[in-house]
């Protein structure tokens, strides 16, 4: 029987980290997180008022709330540097202790089902709003792995995440290209060949001659093809809005149709889930395949299937996600309307021939963030059967020859 040790003992929980109230320190929100990533990187910046989690470079986040735990909501800090930062009150953070505990065998060790499963089991408090119970979560008894140990199995299985994050910068920079596109077209109108084109009036102000002001409802349809829960689902995979990230047309993160249990609608390939629940958290995304949502998201299907990509970023703009937002109703949470209220959205709308070279340039952009989404998911899916065998020790490392050199940028 290999040694145990308890996990409270085996590393630094919550460490103490000195902050500044009223001053500025990078920040990290539950949103940030998606889960299957390996680390989050600071969106912005916050004003410290003396709550949140405390945390630096290497720290484990780990979401202690439901559902945000049982998605795996758990991640490490990427920040650049090892300056403080902090976070949602809802995060527990793990650190490896000096000459004890590894900082990157810990994330995978709290990303495991050892550390996990007892987590989910301990939570307490009202329906939906169920918290880990920290004290639970430090009497798990864990392997006593050398640090040599700790770090063979750290290198194994970071190899898979920096694969994946080495796609998903590129699926970033895919995304960015697109979107500057759009937005020299389509919002700043420096076109191809736009010196030769005169600027006339319009409701909207001036606008290219050629072009047209239409509705939002006039390139896309609210398609609201309803689904009951049920195995004729099995097939579809399944895509609540909790799963869509922030700011990114990319789906990282997909559940199974057994967890969907009402109030559903179908979509097809290359649809578009928009965020109606809370629309103001600009959750707008490309659907890389058929699947099922409910109906906190609209399904929106162009009228012009080749028109896809500039419908995307035209949903996809702040000022779409804005306008949405302001016409909501409901005080407690707000939706958006969509026949009077996103549809009738007022918009540019170019020539044909201009939308059609807008396609022809972002369609291979589309086409290969989806293969590495793709290749992400299988990445994720190889290292999560991998890393149970490793931390339990059924796959044996630690008389192999590995390098357990830090990588370096």
């Amino acid at each position: 029987m290999r040694d145990t040790i308890r996990f409270g003992d085996f590393v630094e929980v919550n460490p103490r980290i000195r902050l500044e109230k009223g001053k500025e320190y990078p920040y990290i929100e539950m949103a940030d997180v998606n889960p299957g990533n390996g680390f989050v990187l600071p969106q912005k910046k916050g004003v410290y008022k003396g709550g949140g989690s405390r945390f630096q470079s290497g720290d484990t986040l780990f979401a202690r709330i439901t559902p945000c735990l049982e998605n795996g909501k758990i991640v490490r800090c990427g920040h650049t540097n090892n300056g403080p930062c902090f976070g949602s009150t809802e995060f527990f953070i793990f650190r490896g202790k000096s000459n004890v505990s590894d900082s990157t065998y810990i994330f995978y060790l709290a990303l495991s089902p050892m550390i996990r499963e007892p987590a989910v089991k301990s939570m307490t408090g009202a329906s939906g709003r169920q918290r880990a119970i920290l004290s639970s979560v430090e009497d798990i008894q864990v392997p006593a792995y050398s640090l040599a140990t700790q770090r063979k199995i750290a290198a194994i299985l970071s190899t898979y995440d920096d694969l994946i994050e080495n796609n998903t910068r590129r699926i970033k920079i895919l995304e960015d290209m697109a979107q500057t596109l759009y937005q020299e077209w389509f919002v700043h109108f420096r076109f191809p060949g736009h010196e030769n084109v005169p600027m006339v009036e319009s409701p909207l102000g001036p606008i290219p001659q050629g072009w047209e002001i239409g509705q939002f409802g006039d390139i896309v349809e609210n398609v609201k093809e309803k689904m009951k829960p049920g195995k004729h689902l099995d097939p579809l995979p399944y895509v609540p809005i909790d799963c869509i990230p922030r700011r990114s047309i990319a789906l990282m993160e997909r559940k199974l149709s057994s967890e969907a249990k009402s109030s559903l609608i179908a979509f097809k390939q290359n649809d578009i889930l928009f965020g109606a629940m809370r629309s103001y958290f600009h959750k707008v995304i490309l659907a890389p395949f058929d699947g099922i949502t409910r109906q906190t998201c609209f399904v929106l299907r162009s009228k012009n299937s080749n028109n896809y990509p500039f419908d995307l970023f035209t949903a996809f703009q702040d000022s779409t996600v804005q306008y949405s937002s302001n016409r909501s109703t409901g005080s407690t949470i707000p939706y958006a309307t969509w026949d009077n209220a996103l549809a009738m959205m007022p918009i540019f709308r170019p020539p044909d021939l201009l939308i059609k070279r807008f396609s022809d340039v972002v369609m291979p952009m589309l086409d290969s963030i989806q293969m590495m989404l793709e290749k992400n998911a299988n990445l994720r899916q190889t290292r999560d059967l991998l890393l149970p065998k490793l931390i339990s020790g059924e796959v044996d490392v630690s008389q192999l020859d590995i390098d357990t050199t830090p990588k370096t940028n």
